[in-house]
Parts: C-alpha cells; sequence; structure tokens
C-alpha cells in the first residue's frame, strides 16, 4: 500500500475496507477518535474485531497515518444520510482525529492537529473536487447517532481555508422558538430548509425526536455557541444565511 498523499507520513494499513461498488469519493467526513491517545485510537481501527477504520488518522501532534486506501470503502461513517446518499462510507473519505471527545473533557484541538488537519483536506478536495457543503462532521450525517467532531471543533478557520462551508453565525436573541411538541407550517418550513442542504428528516409538521437531533447536528456544526435542539430565532437565521450562501 503506498500513501494517497505526501502529507501521510505513515502507512499502517487496517484490514477493515471493501469496494466502493463502482462510485467515488465526493465527500470528507471528520470524526473525533473519542479515545484518550492517538496511539489507542489507531490500534482500534486495524483491529480485525472491531470492524471499524479510516482512510486517516491524525495524531494530537499532527502525524499523520494512512490506513485505507481512498480508493477503497473504509467503514467508519455506519448508518447515515446525507444529501440522499445513504452510504456515506462509499462515497466518503474518513478523517479520524485524534481527541477523547465530549465524555473525555472535550479537550481542544491542538494548533498543530488543526493546521495538518486543513491541509490534508485541502489536497483531498484538489485531487477528488470535493464541493465545501460535502466536507462534514459525523453528527451531520448521523445526527441521532453521533456527535463529533463536536461543537468545539474550529469549523470556521477550516473554511478560511477553503476546507467546507460556513457563515457567521446569527446572534442569539429572544423571540419565538420550535421545539419538542410543536406542530403544523412553521415547523414543516424547518424540516424543509433542514432537508434542502441535506440532513436526513422526513417533512411532517411535528417536531419529534428526529427534528431536535438533527436541529443540535446543525447547531454544532454551524452555531455552536448553544447547541440544545430548538430551533430559535438565531438558528433559523444562521439555517437560511447557510443555505443562501452554499456554493452553487
Amino acid at each position: 500500500m503506498k500513501p494517497d498523499t505526501s502529507i501521510a507520513a505513515t502507512v499502517e494499513p487496517s484490514p477493515n475496507h471493501g469496494e466502493r461498488l463502482g462510485r467515488k469519493p465526493d465527500s470528507i467526513i471528520l470524526h473525533y477518535t473519542g479515545i484518550t491517545t492517538g496511539e489507542a485510537a489507531l490500534r482500534r481501527l486495524c483491529d480485525v474485531e472491531a470492524q471499524v477504520s479510516a482512510h486517516y488518522l491524525v495524531y494530537e501532534d499532527g502525524s499523520v497515518f494512512q490506513l485505507v486506501p481512498e480508493a477503497r470503502r473504509a467503514w467508519h461513517a455506519g448508518i447515515g444520510y446525507w444529501a440522499g446518499d445513504r452510504d456515506m462510507n462509499t462515497v466518503s473519505i474518513g478523517i479520524e482525529i485524534a481527541n477523547a471527545g465530549h465524555l473525555g473533557g472535550a479537550p481542544p484541538y491542538p494548533e498543530s492537529q488543526i493546521a495538518v488537519v486543513i491541509a490534508l483536506c485541502q489536497d483531498i478536495i484538489a485531487r477528488h473536487k470535493i464541493k465545501p457543503q460535502r466536507v462534514l462532521g459525523h453528527s451531520d450525517l448521523a445526527p441521532d447517532r453521533k456527535i463529533d467532531p463536536g461543537e468545539y471543533f474550529p469549523w470556521e478557520r477550516l473554511a478560511k481555508a477553503g476546507v467546507g462551508h460556513y457563515v457567521a453565525p446569527c446572534p442569539i436573541e429572544d423571540g419565538p422558538k420550535l421545539e419538542r411538541g410543536a406542530h403544523g407550517l412553521e415547523v414543516e418550513r424547518l424540516q424543509s430548509l433542514l432537508a434542502i442542504y441535506g440532513y436526513g428528516l422526513n417533512i411532517t409538521g411535528l417536531y419529534g425526536s428526529k427534528t431536535h437531533a438533527v436541529v443540535s447536528a446543525f447547531q454544532r456544526h454551524f452555531r455552536p455557541e448553544l447547541v440544545d435542539g430548538i430551533a430559535d430565532v438565531s438558528t433559523i437565521a444562521t439555517l437560511r444565511k447557510v443555505i443562501a450562501a452554499q456554493p452553487k
């Protein structure tokens, strides 16, 4: 196995991968490992019994390991959905970022680590022509299961470097809110906007647990100051702004 990029300094082959079934990668999915150290994460991602992998793992110090060739389907995203795709493993390149995650106290991502994540994403984007709105967090495509890479992940910094889509969130202010139990036309409009952007959400007009999870995922990515699953004025205004500003 040869590295697909010069940014991957080390190759550590994982046995956990399969065919892309004729599809080509058009997305990048970013994860945190949720494990205490990069070394422990590497062992798990290369363990045949774990049945999980990613194309790349970025250590806290910025060291990059390639585990699966980009031409192969790594097993990192699980069950998920984005913009019509129900098997995101088949169409994505997965990057695991060594970070203990929420259960580990949500430690900040080190500067050196984020700089390398940006460089790696820039390289992948250039080679595969990946659109900004297809650079996603695991929580975006599996909002009822996953919360990584977390609301403390620096999406804005990545976007300024040409990685992903981001707009400045609208300020939090008092006003009407949509939350669990709400129903009617305003909920339908909210669900439609989230679905238009790419989130997997049926238009039911009822603000149930799925809508709550999707709104929380949107907030983690685009309005990280307050993640509560409630569609307040700021959340809805930011959502409209994100849709209006997405690259064509």
